[in-house]
């Protein structure tokens, strides 16, 4: 985390796939978080954020994640696997590969 987190404010887009306490800004932002202190990737230093997830529900640690709530941030809510295929159908007839 300590190698890529530097890059995020460098980055147009980054795309989470079913990730949630991992990404959560509470684990820096909220000192009485539950979560205070775990390292995290902070996707949220991003341009654009898309995360692809079941639903909105909390993560393993029953912790909400702010990063879903973000301006720069769009949730993608359904099956991560077939979300993805669906996404890389789309870019490959896009691109006539």
């Amino acid at each position: 985390m300590e190698e890529i987190n530097d890059d995020f404010a460098d980055t147009d887009l980054t795309l989470v796939i079913g990730a949630n306490d991992t990404v959560n800004s509470a684990a820096e932002d909220d000192p009485n978080s539950q979560i205070a202190g775990m390292p995290v990737l902070r996707v949220w230093n991003s341009k654009q954020v898309i995360v692809m997830k079941r639903t909105m529900a909390a993560g393993y640690a029953g912790v909400d994640n702010p990063v879903f709530l973000k301006d720069n941030t769009d949730m993608l809510l359904g099956d991560a696997k077939d979300t993805v295929e669906k996404l890389a159908a789309g870019v490959k007839e896009f691109y006539g590969k």
